[in-house]
C-alpha cells in the first residue's frame, strides 16, 4: 500500500497517469475497472487515469468494508471500491428478518458502494470481506480532483456509474413487476380456494 500511495499520492494529473502506466498494480485495476460487472465503457486509457486517483486498501477476512446505514457523504465514509482480489458479502437487514439475508457474492471486477458515493445517502446493505480482499478506493475528495483535473475522463466514469445505476434501477423493476405479479396470482388462488363468508 505504501508503495501505492507512493505512486499514485497528490500528484499532477499528468504525472499520475504516466506512473499508472508503470505499475502492474494499476494495470490490473483498470483491466477490472472495464470489465462487464464493472464500467465497461471506459476506454484503457480512461480506466488508467481513474485507477491513479485510487489507493490501494487490503480487508482481512471478516472486516466490513462498508456497513448498512453508514453515510456515504463525505469523511471515510465517501468512497466506491473495486474488488481487485478476494470475494465480498454483500448482506442487508430487512424489516421483517431478524438476521441480514445474503443479497450477492463479489469477486474482482465487481464495485461496492457507487451510490452512496453519488448520491451521499446511507448505505443500503452491508459489504464483508469473505476472504482476504484488496480493492482500490475512490474517495469523494479524489473523485473532485479527478473532475477538477481530468474533467472529460471524469465526466465518462460518472456517466458510466450513472448508466449501471440505471441498468439496476431496471432490473429491480422487472424484479418488482413480477412480485407483483406473483401475490396477484396468490391472492386469486385463495380467494378461488377459500369461500367468501358473507
Amino acid at each position: 500500500m505504501a508503495l501505492f500511495n507512493t505512486l499514485f499520492g497528490a500528484r499532477p494529473a499528468n504525472e499520475r497517469r504516466a506512473r499508472a502506466s508503470a505499475s502492474g498494480t494499476a494495470r490490473r485495476a483498470a483491466e477490472l475497472l472495464r470489465s462487464a460487472n464493472a464500467l465497461i465503457q471506459l476506454s484503457e486509457r480512461e480506466a488508467l487515469t481513474v485507477v491513479a486517483y485510487m489507493e490501494v486498501r487490503r480487508c482481512a477476512e471478516g472486516e466490513a468494508i462498508i456497513r448498512q446505514g453508514d453515510s456515504g457523504g463525505s469523511g471515510d465514509d465517501g468512497f466506491m471500491a473495486l474488488v481487485v482480489e478476494g470475494e465480498v458479502t454483500v448482506e442487508a437487514l430487512n424489516v421483517s428478518r431478524v438476521d441480514a439475508q445474503t443479497v450477492n457474492v463479489l469477486g474482482p471486477g465487481h464495485l461496492m458502494g457507487e451510490m452512496s458515493l453519488m448520491d451521499g445517502a446511507a448505505r443500503s446493505a452491508t459489504c464483508t470481506a469473505s476472504t482476504e480482499v484488496r480493492c482500490a478506493v475512490l474517495t469523494r475528495d479524489a473523485l473532485e480532483a479527478l473532475i477538477a483535473e481530468e474533467p472529460a475522463t471524469a465526466a465518462k466514469l460518472l456517466s458510466a456509474v450513472a448508466l449501471r445505476l440505471s441498468r439496476r434501477l431496471r432490473e429491480a423493476d422487472s424484479k418488482l413487476q413480477l412480485y407483483s405479479q406473483l401475490v396477484f396470482s396468490m391472492q386469486q388462488e385463495i380467494d378461488r380456494l377459500v369461500p367468501d363468508l358473507d
